[in-house]
């Protein structure tokens, strides 16, 4: 019998039914639900256009895919056996960082000039969509700079170049730099969250201390310098411990890099301070006092980006399902796919509406948008992180087998989900800190009361569950009950931002199914909701 010969032509491999490439991608333009908060928020459009605009380029998403397939390398020593104490990265994440930093994400902020802290949010928020492993060191040297006025004589020096929207990232003493960036190293093994159990000491030598001890965590290990807690005579103490000194290194010893879930262009370390020169900042004893006003910082990102996590991952599963076709009809005109992206975006609008609303009060002088932005932050990063995960997983689901593959962005950003709920408190710790908050500060009460209030009279369904809440909670819950009060809280208050500022077929869908609905549901639980006026906020 004679073999029939191969067949010459590629039919078995022509390419029908598969999504078009994206290209090129304005991520501001073609937000419109950003561009109204940040309106509202008085932000500034014009830096925020030309970032999204940037950041969207194929260009701009090809090298994040870059940074992130080629994680950092730490470098002990040099050949001859000198201590090097480095981390190296692939050329792509050192070009996200310049992009940003020349783009003001760490200085904005800081400029004088009006929305300063809404524009940073929202820079935030658009990086987050591309590579969120470049957010942590821009993210911790913009909420350094508030916290270096505890000691004047360091902020002199250091601010300026916090602010400079230069990326610099030369082994130099901070004097020699253009740019610098700040890290913190808090955390301890044996504490955690807990940083009073900290055991790092500090010991007076001259007008500075010398530091020893391990840090379990030290996030952006190659920064220039680290904000950091260690134990004086006076109690726990915050430092300024610089990376290199002007006649050599800063003894800084990398233990190990962190083999982190995701997040992975960038470097977490283990680090340990064997007599590493640092100098005080704030009073001694007042360590936690000092760093909080970072931490405070670091949290309204970590409530900004779980928003552009799922904005990313909502419009990627949308422009799948917009090209692709089963069962003789696009998936986007099934009806089933068309209630399940719907109300996944109604968990993205409230964060990034919720998120924005709190970065107005951070740009706020008076006391009362203090207060609003202490605990405003704390209840937007929990109900975002919260959902997150769930958002980009079902997102992921949208494309079927291609969602669980690394062609495709999704695996990258159900991998980042989870971090910014654990990072800068996890959901105990911030649910705690809102008790805490709401216990001795009347005042973050009342604001979050009058924000509240605000928007009763529009829905009687948000009105009903505005009673329901306080009906069930006349004062602050127990303990355990602070996740199910912390989780309703911030819903309210999503709702009171969309009831007032989003369409009304946002807000009416967001009222029924995470006010009214019944507990339990499940993703697509959307009867009687204008899906289609939702949906055309994702598209492109």
């Amino acid at each position: 019998m004679t073999t029939p010969a191969p067949r010459s032509d590629l039919s078995t491999h022509l390419v029908e039914n598969q999504p078009p490439a994206r290209g090129d991608i304005d991520l501001w333009q073609n937000d419109l639900a950003l561009r109204e908060a940040v309106a509202r928020a008085e932000g500034r459009s014009a830096p925020l256009a030309e970032y999204g605009a940037h950041l969207g380029l194929a260009e701009s998403r090809d090298a994040a895919r870059e940074a992130n397939r080629h994680s950092p390398e730490l470098v002990l020593f040099d050949a001859g056996g000198r201590r090097l104490d480095e981390v190296r990265f692939h050329p792509a994440y050192h070009r996200s960082l310049a992009v940003g930093i020349t783009a003001g994400y760490s200085a904005v902020a800081w400029e004088g000039k009006p929305g300063g802290h809404a524009t940073h949010a929202a820079m935030v928020y658009l990086n987050s969509q591309v590579e969120p492993g470049s957010c942590c060191p821009m993210t911790m040297s913009y909420a350094a700079f508030p916290a270096l006025s505890a000691t004047p004589a360091l902020a002199e020096l250091w601010q300026p170049k916090l602010i400079s929207r230069s990326y610099d990232p030369r082994i130099l003493p901070m004097s020699e730099k253009s740019g610098v960036t700040l890290g913190m190293a808090m955390t301890e093994k044996q504490g955690g969250s807990d940083v009073r159990a900290n055991t790092t000491r500090a010991e007076r030598a001259g007008d500075h201390y010398r530091l020893t001890g391990h840090k379990w965590f030290c996030s952006a290990p190659m920064s220039d310098g680290f904000l950091t807690l260690a134990q004086t005579d006076e109690g726990l103490s915050c430092f300024l411990v610089p990376r290199w000194l002007e006649d050599g290194r800063n003894p800084i010893r990398i233990q190990r890099l962190k083999d982190k879930l995701g997040n992975r262009s960038n470097a977490s370390a283990e680090i340990e301070y064997e007599g590493a020169l640092a100098y005080l900042l704030g009073e001694p004893g007042r360590g936690v006092a000092t760093i909080i006003e970072m931490v405070t910082h670091t949290r309204l990102d970590t409530a900004m980006a779980p928003a552009g996590l799922m904005r990313a991952a909502l419009c990627e599963a949308h422009h799948w399902v917009s090209h692709r076709a089963a069962f003789q009809r696009r998936l986007i005109d099934q009806p089933l796919m068309r209630a399940v992206l719907a109300d996944l975006a109604l968990d993205w609008e409230g964060a990034l509406a919720l998120g924005m609303r709190v970065a107005q009060a951070f740009d706020g002088a008076n006391a009362e948008d203090r207060a609003f932005a202490r605990i405003g932050v704390a209840l937007a990063k929990y109900l975002g992180n919260k959902r997150c995960p769930q958002v980009t997983y079902e997102a992921m689901e949208c494309l079927g087998g291609m969602g669980y593959v690394e062609d495709t962005p999704m695996p990258l950003l159900y991998r980042e989900a989870p971090l910014n709920g654990i990072w800068e408190g996890s959901g105990n710790v911030i649910c705690l800190d809102i008790l805490r908050t709401l216990a001795r500060e009347p005042l973050a009460a009342e604001v979050v009361q009058a924000e509240l209030e605000a928007a009763r009279g529009t829905d009687r369904r948000y009105d009903a569950a505005l009673d329901a809440h306080h009906a069930r909670w006349p004062s602050l819950p127990p303990e355990a009950e602070a996740r199910w009060f912390a989780e309703r809280l911030a819903l309210l208050l999503s709702a009171a931002q969309l009831i007032r500022h989003a369409p009304g077929a946002v807000a009416d869908a967001f009222v029924a199914t995470r006010l009214a609905g019944e507990a339990g549901r499940t993703s697509g639980a959307m009867a009687g909701s204008d899906v289609s006026s939702i949906l055309a906020r994702l598209a492109e």
